[in-house]
């Protein structure tokens, strides 16, 4: 056996985070960790890394038994892990951060910039990207930078391989490029283990699965013997077609947002849309093709080259987020790290962000309490309590007190970009009702996702999206994948 993982527990002072996990992972083999957010996969594969040490069990590489206290060490003996948190210095070059720690020099002790390059380049290949190595990663789109980290991992000649939520922020092409690396690595005899909420993706692509639920083992299968069902009543206790609210069945109401010519920088266009005030709409299409750009147009109130925007009616003239938020529009970002939380703040006051509106973010005496504390019981987020930094909070938990955010300033419109990127299947099934709970009280819901399961179970509508064209409209619930995806490759434009 290549990794051996027995009886494992981890507290964190008083909670008990794992309690007598164990799995096992076979050379040639790729073994999916799946879970709630909260069941301990993450602190697992932190302890197979080395980022902190077991309370308890044992640990054995190719049966010696192995102790790591830091990362470092798990590296040292084979363990390659790439995180869903990106590690990478924005203001550092693509192959600086690749060799970051461990630059390459010539003899007279310099670094040696030109064969960094070339091995990057390299590197780069391998994962299906093609980058210049010199651009700033900071300037890099969300999935160029999730390759960028992939690539960082994989560079390591390791025994073992932890990818944690790889594909969160790939379209459909840098995914299937990952699967074709993930499937090269098993065929030269690696280990690897697989986190993902996107169950396709498990059966496409792992041998078996262990599943956590509260800190503890509660199954272990054969992909080839198990189902979907199974997996998602195992790990919460309900059923895949639990999973979406029903659909609205009354009309889409009055227009509250219109795309009218719509034509934005870089893309073909045009768009026209338009979207009632008891309606999901989702965007679809193949990544990069304008869906960002058409949700920041709207929300940023950048001048579109031709064409204008109509919100309940008037023009949308607004300049800046700040206009967008004045407006009645809220945006929940597609990296809500980077774009969306603040940190370093607690849950609260990243809740009240949204009522301050530009009055800055230290008047916590301008923001109901008791509005926030509603929000927080409406929406289940899970916390100690809302003094707690919500850097401490899952990412389902976290997208949740965004969308809390916008609940308590009362918003018009919202869009979502990737409503459930890093979230697991319990969350999200939350998340998809607060949605069609707002579409229903006359909130419109614009969404953006990669995941076309999501968008056809969740949106009364789906707009495909090409070269920033809209090119086909689709109903949802009843529109199959194979017809979306044929109009975002080469259908009719609408």
């Amino acid at each position: 056996m290549l990794l051996e993982v027995v009886d494992i527990a981890k507290s964190f002072g008083s909670v008990q985070a794992l309690r007598g996990v164990s799995l096992a992972l076979k050379p040639g083999s790729v073994h999916a960790v799946l879970g709630e957010n909260g069941a301990g996969k993450s602190t697992l594969m932190k302890i197979i890394s080395g980022v902190f040490p077991a309370s308890s069990g044992t640990i054995r590489v190719e049966g010696q038994m192995v102790h790591w206290n830091r990362a470092e060490q798990a590296r040292a003996a084979g363990v390659s892990t790439i995180f869903q948190e990106f590690i990478l210095l924005p203001n550092l070059s693509v192959a600086e951060n690749l060799f970051l720690g461990r630059e390459l020099r010539t003899p007279l002790g310099l670094v040696d910039r030109q064969r960094q390059r070339e091995e990057s380049r390299r590197i780069l290949a391998r994962v299906g990207l093609d980058l210049d190595p010199d651009v700033l990663t900071g300037r890099l789109r969300v999935a160029e930078q999730q390759m960028v980290e992939i690539a960082k991992g994989v560079m390591r000649d390791a025994r073992i391989f932890v990818f944690d939520e790889p594909t969160a922020a790939l379209g459909d092409r840098e995914a299937a490029r990952l699967f074709d690396l993930i499937r090269q690595l098993r065929a030269e005899g690696k280990g690897i283990l697989y986190i993902s909420h996107r169950l396709p993706e498990l059966f496409e692509l792992c041998d078996e699965v262990t599943v956590l639920k509260d800190g503890q083992f509660a199954g272990h299968f054969a992909m080839q013997e198990t189902t979907a069902t199974e997996l998602v009543t195992t790990m919460v206790g309900r059923t895949l077609d639990q999973l979406f609210p029903p659909h609205r069945t009354g009309g889409p109401g009055e227009t509250v947002l219109e795309l009218r010519d719509l034509r934005t920088t870089g893309f073909a266009g045009p768009v026209n849309l338009a979207i009632g005030r008891h309606e999901i709409v989702g965007l679809a299409g193949l990544e990069g093709q304008g869906q960002i750009g058409i949700t920041r147009s709207i929300f940023e109130g950048h001048a579109p080259e031709t064409g204008e925007i109509l919100f309940e009616g008037l023009p949308l003239g607004h300049a800046g987020p700040a206009g967008g938020v004045a407006a009645g529009i809220g945006l929940i970002p597609e990296d809500r790290k980077a774009e969306g939380l603040f940190l370093p703040l607690s849950v609260a006051r990243n809740i009240a962000v949204g009522l301050l509106s530009g009055k800055g973010l230290a008047q916590p005496a301008s923001v109901p309490a008791e509005d926030i504390a509603a929000q927080i019981q409406r929406l289940r987020i899970r916390l100690r309590d809302a003094a707690q930094a919500i850097s401490e909070l899952s990412g389902g938990n976290q997208q949740k007190a965004l969308l809390a955010r916008w609940l308590v300033r009362g918003v018009k419109l919202l869009i979502c970009e990737e409503p459930t990127r890093g979230v697991d299947i319990g969350a999200k099934s939350e998340i998809y009702a607060i949605l069609r709970e707002l579409a229903d009280s006359g909130v419109p819901v614009l969404i953006t996702s990669r995941e076309l399961p999501e968008l056809i179970g969740l949106c009364d509508r789906i707009v495909v999206v090409r070269d920033g064209a809209t090119v086909g409209s689709f109903p949802g619930g009843t529109s199959t994948e194979e017809e979306i995806m044929a109009a975002a490759i080469g259908g009719q434009r609408a």
